[in-house]
């Protein structure tokens, strides 16, 4: 009975989490798109621009988990 208690609540919230990850999902993309405008590092170039070619395609398909996966390879390869 907890078991399904627990999910369903999961279940209620998922519009909620989307939400969230959509808004992160957004605002990772401008930090990318400002790391790339102050002219990074040669080598964290072409990761970040394949991270910001990643997160908008993801965010167009709505796919805001993947989205993040390629915000946070920017992070990495800015040293964040």
């Amino acid at each position: 009975m907890r078991a399904l208690l627990l999910a369903l609540s999961l279940i209620a919230a998922g519009p909620a989490f989307a939400a969230d990850d959509a808004s992160s999902c957004a605002e990772g993309i401008t930090m990318i798109r400002d790391a790339l405008a102050l002219n990074p590092a040669e080598s964290a170039l072409p990761k970040l621009k394949k991270a910001l070619r990643v997160a908008e395609r993801e965010q167009k398909e709505g796919e805001f988990d993947e989205c993040l996966d390629a915000v946070g390879d920017a992070r990495k390869a800015l040293g964040q």
